[in-house]
């Protein structure tokens, strides 16, 4: 006995599912190119926009702080600079104002050391010439007494005749002035005139000075070999 047609034996299930799936995802594709090819929504411009302003902000406080950060480095550049400088020039004016000070400080030492010697020496000769008295001379030692005075007063004269060559202040005249103006020619004590002088010349000066020492020295051996 023929068996029974069942028309559902003829049919692929496997070739109709597959040419299902491939309908749909033919129906798919579309849609997602679609999808990816249109324009931007305005709300997605207005976030872009956002983005950049913010992005664009940070990079306006990242260049302010760069700046910042510069103008401090520069100020602590002028300043070290400023300090370098100041400090060479500094070391040289006191090592300079140190070595002038220095050079005057000895001078003025010795200037003063020699000034108070020739001021002792100015008040020794105003004792003696104040201790001669005249008064108390009689007729015996009159002669004697005379030679003394007179030596006296000559040693006198040389004290302050080599303490006004020393000091310019004894005659009046101020250092500055005793430096800075000629020596006047009519003086014959004057240091330029001095050196300008010969040996003769400067000889014929020193018998000058003594002369009367010498006098007083003769008087004396006079009065010794008359008194013998």
């Amino acid at each position: 006995m023929a068996s029974e047609y069942d028309p559902s034996e003829f049919v692929d299930s496997d070739f109709q599912s597959a040419q299902r799936t491939g309908t749909s995802v033919a129906t798919a594709v579309p849609a997602f190119a679609s999808d990816t090819s249109r324009a931007p929504t305005r709300a997605e411009v207005e976030a872009k926009v956002g983005d950049m302003h913010n992005k664009l902000a940070e990079l306006r406080r990242a260049q302010q702080e760069l700046e910042r950060e510069r103008a401090d480095l520069e100020e602590t550049r002028r300043r070290q600079n400023e300090f370098t400088k100041g400090r060479q020039e500094m070391e040289q004016h006191l090592t300079r104002g140190i070595g002038l000070l220095e050079e005057a400080e000895f001078a003025a030492r010795r200037e003063a050391e020699q000034m108070a010697k020739a001021l002792l020496d100015l008040r020794e000769s105003l004792v003696k010439v104040q201790s001669v008295h005249e008064e108390s001379w009689t007729r015996d030692n009159f002669n004697t007494e005379l030679t003394r005075a007179l030596t006296t007063i000559e040693n006198a004269r040389m004290e302050w005749n080599s303490a006004r060559l020393k000091f310019a202040i004894i005659t009046g005249d101020s250092p500055q002035s005793a430096t800075s103006e000629p020596a006047s020619p009519s003086d014959p004590f004057a240091p330029n005139v001095l050196r300008e002088r010969s040996y003769a010349e400067l000889c014929k000066m020193g018998l000058a000075l003594t002369w009367p020492v010498a006098l007083v020295g003769v008087i004396i051996v006079l009065v010794l070999l008359l008194r013998h």
